[in-house]
């Protein structure tokens, strides 16, 4: 009895873990699309000018999806820990944590260099200051 409920568990968090896999997936996918359409719209208008709102949008994008992917990770290695799968969420955690910071500092130094000159753009939509 015990045995088939440790099995419909865990065949539940992997289907979950599986959702915020395609979740995560899909989120860079319409980021890519977003940023294509930036840049065709940047080349087309704002010629010689920098294209790091554009840029930045885009790393928005990738913080979301990093996020999904950690917490997928995290769904895989809570089913069936072993020392071998927490040792790679332990490092794909540090990466994914260390790519989230930098994405944050660049993202907060644009708005701030925005807010300076006035500029409006994309990357300063976000009033939170989080990405």
């Amino acid at each position: 009895m015990f045995e088939q409920t440790e099995e419909q568990v865990r065949v539940g968090v992997e289907w979950l873990r599986l959702l915020v896999e395609a979740l995560g997936a899909t989120i860079i996918a319409v980021g890519v699309a977003v940023a294509i359409v930036g840049l065709i719209r940047h080349a087309l208008s704002q010629r010689g000018q920098a294209f790091t709102p554009v840029r930045l949008a885009f790393a928005r994008y990738l913080a979301l999806a990093l996020e999904l992917q950690l917490a997928a990770d995290i769904l895989s290695t809570a089913v069936a820990p072993t020392w071998d799968r927490i040792g790679k969420l332990a490092a794909i955690a540090v990466i994914r944590t260390a790519l989230n910071y930098f994405l944050n500092l660049e993202i907060k130094e644009e708005r701030r260099t925005q807010g300076e000159t006035g500029a409006p753009g994309k990357a300063g939509d976000n009033k939170r200051g989080d990405a």
